[in-house]
């Protein structure tokens, strides 16, 4: 118990001389020791790679979970599993439900009406997106927001432990040196009091057993140095040498990056595909709808969003589209109505495409290709050739040329 005791009160005996230490250097009245720049460099490097780590991990995680209620339960969801050593379950995303409700709608109101039917086929495929989504979510947690929390949770806490134990060591070489500096400033005065004794009186005259008592507080005050000193190098050394792994940090970052961009483009690939799927579904009902209404009611309200979202080409600024008959069409459905049955035209080609099987045909953009219809080919898409090489393709990434 008295060891316990004693360690205590040497413990806060130092705390306090460090404090003491901490305050006058930053009031100027204490010197400090200054760190070298190479190693002032490392630090503050390592600090901006902590704070934007920050920043990035916790931006990530709001755009794989926007909702701030469902990304605090999500948090809490995760940490429990995790110190259970329990895998999380896949969690159903809002895609996957809307959908759900949609086939749970079509039920109600009979999938062989109009609207049921139409339930069914945007279902679906708000399913598809709902599940394209959450493999999203998990190969980026897996491959992008995991590294940078070990990062953050790992290598920074072991950094920040060894760069508080270096500015401990710090004080104690600046205490050692303050400490030495007065015992030589004392043993100075006594070294120069003999040769006042005649004038001043006798009790100021230090003895020949206090100047040695001087002599061995100078030579303990510098051996404290040196041990203070060593420590020190020693202690900044090795927070160097950490320091130093923020460069592979960046490395393994820079990677876990190519791996989240590429989450990112199937992900945003596959949501591509079936949307134009799904509208390919839904203008199948169209022909019926047009025998009722006339064919100009259907150009007028079934549009295709994505020849609208990807013009074939920008317009000038303050200028606006012809409206005469004569002008070139705007659109590819359009473009396709004057093209023969049976001959074949020039396109070029707006956006890349990757052929989703064996039957379609992979596009470059601008690259020009040879294009016709076939008789029964559904209208979204034509028959294009480059050289050996033959597929189908869609019309939005076309430009019909004369």
């Amino acid at each position: 118990m008295d060891f316990n005791v004693k360690k205590l009160a040497s413990g806060a005996g130092v705390f306090f001389t460090r404090a003491v230490q901490f305050t006058e250097e930053k009031l100027g009245q204490a010197e400090k020791t200054e760190l070298d720049p190479h190693l002032e460099n490392l630090i503050t490097r390592a600090d901006c790679t902590k704070n934007w780590t920050e920043k990035i991990l916790r931006q990530t995680e709001v755009l794989l979970q926007p909702n701030p209620i469902d990304h605090t339960g999500a948090r809490i969801e995760e940490f429990i599993y995790d110190k259970l050593e329990k895998k999380l379950p896949s969690r159903t995303t809002n895609a996957e439900l809307l959908g759900q409700y949609m086939l749970d709608a079509s039920n109600e109101f009979g999938q062989g009406t109009p609207y049921g039917s139409t339930l069914v086929t945007v279902g679906e495929y708000q399913k598809r997106l709902g599940s394209a989504e959450r493999e999203f979510i998990q190969t980026s947690a897996a491959t992008f927001l995991t590294p940078l929390r070990n990062f953050l949770e790992g290598d920074w806490r072991t950094i920040s432990k060894e760069r508080r134990l270096l500015e401990n060591r710090r004080l104690d070489l600046d205490i050692c040196k303050t400490r030495l500096k007065k015992a030589k400033q004392a043993e100075a005065k006594a070294a120069a009091a003999p040769d006042f004794q005649e004038t001043r009186p006798r009790n100021y005259v230090l003895s020949a057993s206090a100047s040695a008592l001087l002599s061995e507080e100078v030579d303990k005050a510098e051996h404290e140095l040196r041990v203070a000193q060593t420590e020190f190098d020693r202690q900044a050394e090795v927070t160097r040498l950490l320091l130093e792994g923020i460069s592979s940090t960046h490395l393994n970052h820079q990677r876990c990056l190519q791996d989240f961009a590429e989450a990112q483009a199937t992900y945003y690939a596959q949501c591509h595909h079936y949307m134009h799927e799904l509208q390919r579904e839904l203008n199948k009902c169209v022909p019926g709808c047009a025998n009722a209404v006339g064919t100009s009611y259907q150009s007028a309200a079934c549009p295709d969003p994505v020849s609208a979202a990807f013009p074939s080409g920008p317009l000038s600024p303050g200028t606006t589209a012809p409206a005469s008959s004569s002008s070139k069409p705007k659109t590819l459905a359009m473009e396709q109505t004057q093209l023969p049955i049976t001959g074949t035209r020039k396109a070029k080609v707006l956006y890349d495409y990757d052929a989703h099987d064996s039957s379609e045909l992979s596009l470059l953009a601008d690259e020009l290709i040879t294009v016709y219809t076939v008789p029964g080919m559904d209208p979204d898409w034509l028959f294009g050739e480059r050289g050996n090489e033959k597929g189908k393709v869609p019309v939005t990434y076309l430009e019909l040329l004369s």
